[in-house]
């Protein structure tokens, strides 16, 4: 699991609250001292103690713009989520001069490239080459979290690149095609949640890196204002139609795959409860699963500036004027192979007692005895997030039990 932190505590403004802990669907952060701490082996970087900490102690990280200026070609991935951040937008080119007017030289829109994973993924599902459901990959937090605390269900993920790495891969293509030199070459994907800037970071299903930076859209989109104000009639440079800009919020990829069985959710607590329905059966009747852990879809992302539910009307919107039809693969002279794997995601460990059975086993048992003794009411008062988390936190790290209600129960 994680050692890129995209996620970071400022403890200087952390009030010792336990909203954050409460928050995390990893059960990844403790309270210790009055400070809250983050445990990176379990955090999968979804941003949740970000949008709910009320003293502004969470800090998401992403590289800094000034990285942009180090190469001599430089490539613009933005996002379909942030079409949706600007009042008023009824034409995306807009956003496409501008990014040009801040520098770079390419903009190659990753809404684009979801429409190139909507026609390869429709191509795998047609064969029936895949377990059902299939699940979506395009969320990296979710599948960062089926490979944590659901490993049942990693034969269901869907074994295609995420959009953002399509783009990159085929806008790296691409200019080298035009005689650009590889190393002079910079790719930078305008990231609306630290998910993705760490997915994109570790790599961790392909054996080569595309991205050179991921910005973060809250950052970009300040920069971007001033310059869009000054365009007055832009080029039409936009290649992504409805179909792309759709994928920016919940629903988007499982509607442009065509499917009429398939299921799609956002919000933390309601992707979790999905994944232990899917864990349990009852979903093998359903095709497809899309799962956002931000509420909405990427529109939620804490790197946004705008609402998600502003922002999601708004791309809507925009996408009804786009008469584009969607890309396929045909049309980039590309096959399944482009777009598949390199290799497996490896499940994580970090929820095992231990990684000797024996020793796990002993382990269990001295949690069950532990939790024996605690009131169940998972209070937080201990800094842990539940009772049974107190109890293994204690057999894993020593130490004694430390609840207000001990007492009481003992007695």
């Amino acid at each position: 699991m994680p050692t890129l932190k995209t996620v970071v505590l400022d403890s200087d403004k952390c009030i010792g609250c336990i909203t954050c802990m409460r928050r995390c669907p990893t059960e990844a952060i403790r309270i210790e001292n009055g400070k809250a701490k983050i445990l990176y082996d379990k955090c999968i970087n979804c941003g949740e103690c970000v949008r709910s900490c009320k003293g502004g102690a969470k800090r998401p990280v992403y590289d800094s713009f000034d990285l942009v200026a180090s190469y001599g070609y430089k490539i613009a991935l933005p996002s379909p989520s942030l079409f949706g951040q600007f009042n008023n937008l009824d034409d995306p080119n807009y956003v496409i001069e501008g990014l040009l007017a801040l520098g770079f030289d390419e903009v190659f829109e990753v809404g684009l490239a979801a429409e190139l994973v909507t026609d390869c993924t429709k191509k795998l599902m047609a064969k029936r080459a895949l377990p059902r459901p299939v699940i979506s990959t395009a969320c990296p937090a979710v599948a960062e979290l089926i490979l944590l605390k659901f490993h049942e269900l990693a034969d269901q993920m869907l074994n295609v690149y995420a959009p953002a790495k399509i783009a990159a891969k085929l806008a790296k293509k691409q200019a080298i095609e035009k005689g650009i030199p590889a190393d002079e070459i910079g790719i930078f994907f305008i990231s609306p949640c630290p998910a993705k800037v760490y997915s994109l970071h570790k790599e961790e299903v392909s054996n080569e890196k595309y991205i050179s930076g991921v910005l973060g859209q809250s950052d970009v989109y300040f920069r971007l204002i001033e310059k869009m104000n000054k365009i007055k009639n832009p080029r039409k440079l936009a290649k992504c139609g409805y179909s792309g800009i759709g994928w920016g919020s919940s629903g988007g990829e499982s509607n442009s795959l065509g499917l009429g069985n398939y299921i799609h959710c956002s919000g933390t607590r309601n992707v979790l409860g999905l994944l232990k329905e899917m864990s349990d059966g009852k979903l093998d009747g359903t095709d497809f699963v899309e799962l956002n852990m931000c509420p909405g879809g990427c529109v939620g992302g804490v790197l946004n500036v705008e609402n998600p539910f502003i922002a999601r009307n708004r791309m809507r919107q925009l996408a009804e004027k786009m008469k584009i039809p969607p890309a396929t693969m045909e049309q980039y002279g590309l096959d399944e192979s482009f777009f598949l794997w390199d290799k497996a995601p490896e499940p994580s460990t970090s929820f095992q007692l231990d990684t000797d059975r024996f020793a796990a086993m002993q382990k269990l048992m001295k949690v069950e005895e532990y939790l024996k003794k605690l009131p169940g009411i998972d209070c937080g008062a201990c800094g842990a997030p539940t009772c049974r988390c107190h109890a293994e936190d204690v057999v894993q790290r020593g130490g004694t039990l430390d609840c207000v209600k001990l007492g009481e129960v003992e007695e």
